[in-house]
């Protein structure tokens, strides 16, 4: 007799997937984000940060020894059915083309972004809008990072009216769940329904 599909841990019948890349600068939060929000263990391809690194990445952020060299990876099913496939891209520029490949079939994209660097944002931000993915800015809260109010920001980052744009703390499940939520909303909205 075949098993059905949620026997063999597939989707449940009437699910609908989502694959989502969260993207961001080295060091903003990308793979806590993953970690934090995956319903499952997540697949991590971290490595030690090295000398040899410093020379073709700017890694200068104190408080990281390791870095991301392909792909996190995460799953978390979310009410209604949908099941969020998350796939954290790398930070460092030099993975621009790597991350081009990944925004294939995305339904959507969440950019974390460190209010301490917030021009390094951009490439990713850049990237979304070159593939034509919807996104939603996350704003991940470190204690050490300035404040800014949400126009100050929009203006910063030249985020147009209709991206949505969320502040979260990644280490906590709720609130990183509130940024998932904010993309995957955004994105089953129907079409021509965004408020300028």
């Amino acid at each position: 007799m075949a098993s059905s599909a949620s026997e063999r841990g597939y989707l449940p019948d009437g699910a609908r997937s989502v694959k989502i890349v969260v993207l961001g600068a080295f060091g903003v939060g990308k793979t806590t984000f993953v970690g934090t929000v995956s319903e499952m263990r997540p697949l991590r391809t971290e490595e030690r940060l090295t000398r040899a690194g410093e020379l073709v990445d700017d890694v200068a952020v104190d408080t990281k020894s390791t870095t991301t060299v392909a792909m996190d990876f995460g799953r978390r099913t979310l009410a209604g059915g949908i099941v969020v496939y998350l796939f954290g891209a790398p930070g460092q520029p030099r993975f621009a083309a790597m991350i081009r490949s990944l925004l294939t079939g995305a339904l959507g994209g969440l950019v974390l972004v460190d209010t301490r660097h917030i021009d390094r944002s951009y490439a990713s931000i850049d990237l979304l809008e070159e593939a034509g993915v919807p996104y939603v800015v996350a704003v991940n809260t470190f204690s050490e990072s300035p404040g800014y109010s949400e126009a100050v920001l929009r203006d910063a980052l030249t985020l147009p009216d209709d991206r949505p744009l969320v502040f979260v703390d990644a280490r906590t499940m709720q609130s990183a769940k509130h940024a998932l939520v904010a993309l995957v909303t955004d994105i089953l909205r129907p079409a021509g329904s965004h408020t300028p």
